[in-house]
């Protein structure tokens, strides 16, 4: 038991979500509704996260709409997006810090380690800090819990695969 396993992790590629920035920065500076509008998108800092400025929340509600379309152009899945800070309205203008979200805490641990149990008993799950370890005996069982997690909507956080052996 336990010849093959792969990581669960939580993270994101940050070149890739430097080309979305890129991209969703054009479309924003090109776009005729946007102009004379304090519409735009910054860089938190080191990077964890961007901050959307715009007229109210409609207008950030559309950066956000075109940054997820290039994340979806790109391949990367809208879960990384945490939207759940606060609307800051000042001065006429309106911003609202989005951080990326990356690292499985305790809670969300068990929670996979639960699903996985629940579905594939023979299969062995261990958590490792942020990360959680999955062992089988047959790739076939690793295969199957990899559809099992891809397919589950109700997780709010974006997942991938690692350390395949």
């Amino acid at each position: 038991m336990g010849n093959f396993s792969f990581d669960i992790v939580s993270e994101y590629d940050k070149a890739e979500m430097n080309n979305v920035y890129d991209q969703a920065q054009r479309e924003i500076s090109s776009r005729y509704d946007f102009k004379g509008t304090p519409a735009e998108l910054d860089w938190l800092e080191d990077k964890k996260g961007v901050r959307v400025t715009g007229n109210g929340e409609w207008q950030i509600d559309a950066i956000l709409d075109i940054y997820r379309k290039k994340l979806s152009t790109r391949g990367l899945s809208q879960k990384v997006l945490d939207t759940s800070r606060e609307l800051v309205e000042s001065n006429l203008k309106a911003s609202k810090e989005v951080l990326f979200k990356a690292g499985i805490d305790q809670d969300k641990a068990k929670i996979l380690t639960k699903l996985i149990r629940d579905a594939h008993p023979k299969v062995k799950t261990q958590i490792q800090g942020d990360a959680v370890r999955v062992m089988s005996g047959s790739k076939d069982d690793l295969q199957a819990v990899m559809q099992l997690l891809k397919s589950r909507e109700d997780l709010d956080f974006p997942l991938s695969f690692t350390n395949y052996r």
